[in-house]
């Protein structure tokens, strides 16, 4: 009986034991497996056991049958729940590219350390292996970066990708939820005078210019020494008028209310050079694309005064693309004759009467803008320019317009290829048809950065130029173009050496409040809070037109307190007009300056990583020394005096933007 129970005892623990070591071994869970929608990237959607353009995993020539194909920029944030004790993967960028420029870097970040970073990794090259050790680690940050020469053919995989795990499976997560803090300031009641310090015009071209100022309503507005030639309305502030006499004009604007006064100097240049800062306004693409109409240009120019927009230095109204006619179009709204019998361009059905439009905007103390392609056709198919261009300017002087987008587009139809000459070509022919207007015309080149434009945009007559792709050319691909376009275009160029009184690089527009999400929809920007004050931050540092492309009739408190904020504006329209440039950067962490006409500074301390930091100026790489007085420039709150630099702790993704001045 004994041996019997014995027996069966042996047995008993025997299955125990069998079923302890069973549940002890760690199972394998596929990083392909986790929800993938959580994953955000540059280009394209995350593809499960198959590259970015959905071939078989392929790294030199090695086949893998799971993995996760990407492309940079990207990121997945990973709750590893406890359960996991180690991430293994091969990585490399993808056969598929077909393309030796491919090279980006892999990294893994745990609870805020880098655990492991493969180095730049190009086309071609045999995949790297890491096996880390992840059973202390809460959160797992994968992460793709481009290898330092933007994101073209950056196709990245995760092969082989997968977990140890030995108990609950690791979950894919959104990154931290950030609150949409308000640092900005409200305006006072007392009078304060905004905007521009300085102001180019052309002789006996009109003059149209509304002294920007916030305080209690009603204001009233003087100025000491207005030339002969303009007049002042007292209650609105417009300057009208026009100057016969080249010369500087200097003057003095006065503004009052029951709160106080404020006074400001102020110069008016009268010679052959406009924008003498960078633009400030509105444009219609990336809200309302291809749906523009006289209504909606109408509502943007009511909400920019009645914001309160126009009161922080905000001027120009702009059309995008989409008011001309689509040639050969059975549409009765958008199809009819492109052009009259002479040859004048005509509008489509949307705009029934562009010179009262243009009217009603400046009426506003406005200006008016407006865009077409050096092409036979626009980007999305209205009649272009292409051999009309004098009659195009004549039509758009006519009608009153100030701003002219000239937008590349079909201009390859008839170039034959972008060579230098031809790429320079368009533009020269329309700056010259410009220069010969007695109106004034700003010219923006939009053509994306070609032939490096930025060496050349301002000989031919433009005012500002885009220096990179577009910004919102995917919805989701918004915050990775931020910071490569916003960054890394910027600093790998030195486009700082180019931009200045006159010609201004433009990085695109301030994709913040409600855009168009390409599927008929208007939603909310899908940059988080932080990103937004790195885009403002780093657009006014580097001098870039601050053209707002959002919903101008949805504006919420918190975009309009990073569109507002005039310490910040003050940045961007600085007079001297030399942008800035980085000065440090040590991975995720920068550091940017600028020089201003005080002999202060502006400084920026970003951080593209995924964890908050501390971020350190030192005034040695700012070309500084001695104490200095900083002021945080978003709360516009003094911080104090330092010596041999400024740190800060700097959000996920976020910026610190701050003013110094000598001590003494």
């Amino acid at each position: 009986m004994k041996l019997r129970v014995l027996f069966i005892l042996s047995i008993f623990f025997s299955v125990i034991v069998t079923s302890l070591a069973f549940q002890s071994s760690p199972q394998t869970v596929w990083l392909s497996s986790l929800d993938l929608a959580k994953m955000q990237q540059g280009w394209g959607h995350p593809q499960i056991d198959k590259s970015v353009s959905e071939k078989p995993l392929s790294i030199a020539r090695k086949k893998y049958e799971h993995g996760i194909g990407t492309h940079a920029a990207s990121r997945i944030w990973i709750d590893l729940q406890g359960g996991a004790s180690r991430f293994i993967a091969s990585v490399g960028v993808d056969d598929g590219t077909k393309e030796p420029r491919g090279s980006v870097e892999f990294k893994v970040i745990g609870d805020g350390r880098k655990l492991w970073q493969s180095g730049v990794m190009k086309s071609g090259e045999a995949a790297k292996s890491t096996d880390i050790d992840v059973k202390d680690v809460r959160t797992l940050v994968l992460l793709v970066t481009d290898g330092g020469d933007g994101l073209d053919y950056d196709h990245a995989d995760w092969a082989d990708a997968h977990f140890l795990v030995g108990g609950n499976s690791p979950k894919a997560i959104d990154p931290p939820a950030e609150p949409r803090v308000i640092l900005t300031p409200k305006p006072g009641p007392e009078p304060r005078i905004n905007g521009v310090k300085i102001f180019g015009v052309r002789p006996a071209s009109p003059f149209l210019f509304t002294i920007p100022a916030t305080g209690e309503k009603p204001l009233r507005y003087e100025v000491t020494n207005l030339p002969a030639g303009l007049k002042l309305n007292q209650q609105t502030g417009q300057i009208t008028g026009a100057l016969q006499t080249r010369g500087d004009y200097a003057m003095v604007f006065k503004v009052s209310n029951t709160r106080g006064t404020s006074t400001r100097p102020f110069k008016i240049v009268c010679g052959d050079k406009l924008a003498l800062t960078p633009h400030m306004g509105w444009n219609s693409w990336y809200v309302w694309e291809t749906h523009v109409s006289d209504k909606i240009m109408r509502e943007a120019a009511d909400a920019m005064v009645k914001t309160g927009m126009i009161d922080h230095g905000y001027m120009y109204v702009n059309i995008d693309d989409c008011w001309a006619v689509v040639s050969g179009s059975s549409d009765s709204v958008l199809g009819s004759n492109p052009r009259t019998a002479e040859g004048r361009i005509i509008p489509n059905k949307r705009f029934p009467d562009m010179k009262g439009l243009t009217d009603y905007i400046h009426s506003k103390g406005l200006k008016a803008g407006i865009y077409i392609s050096p092409g036979p056709t626009t980007c999305a198919g209205y009649t272009g320019s292409y051999q009309n261009e004098e009659l195009d300017v004549k039509q758009f002087v006519e009608w009153g317009y100030d701003f002219l987008k000239y937008d590349w587009c079909s201009y390859d139809k008839v170039s034959g290829n972008r060579s230098l000459d031809n790429l320079k070509k368009p533009y020269h022919l329309i700056g010259d048809i410009l220069k010969s207007q007695k109106r004034d015309i700003v010219l923006n080149l939009c053509q994306y950065g070609m032939g490096n434009v930025w060496e050349w945009g301002k000989a031919v007559g433009g005012n500002s130029w885009r220096t990179a792709g577009d910004l919102g050319g995917s919805f989701e691909g918004i915050a990775t173009a931020l910071f490569r376009d916003g960054f890394d275009v910027y600093s790998n160029n030195k486009l700082h050496l180019y931009g200045g009184p006159g010609g201004w690089n433009d990085p695109d527009y301030l994709l913040l409040g409600y855009l168009s999400n390409w599927n008929g929809q208007t939603v909310p920007t899908p940059l988080t809070p932080n990103e937004q004050y790195t885009h403002v931050s780093l657009w006014a540092l580097v001098a870039a037109p601050l053209i707002f492309s959002g919903d101008m009739t949805r504006l919420d408190d918190f975009t309009l307190s990073l569109l507002t904020n005039d310490e910040v504006i003050e940045i961007d329209q600085d007079p001297l007009g030399k942008p800035g440039y980085r000065v440090f950067k040590d991975d995720d962490l920068e550091v940017w300056t600028r020089e201003l006409e005080d002999g202060s500074r502006a400084v920026g301390l970003f951080n593209r990583g995924e964890f908050e930091t501390t971020v350190t100026a030192k005034w040695s790489d700012v070309g500084l020394s001695a104490k200095q007085r900083v002021r945080d420039l978003w709360r516009q709150q003094d911080i104090g005096v330092f010596e041999g630099g400024y740190s800060a702790k700097v959000q996920r993704h976020g910026t610190v933007l701050v003013r110094i001045w000598p001590a003494n």
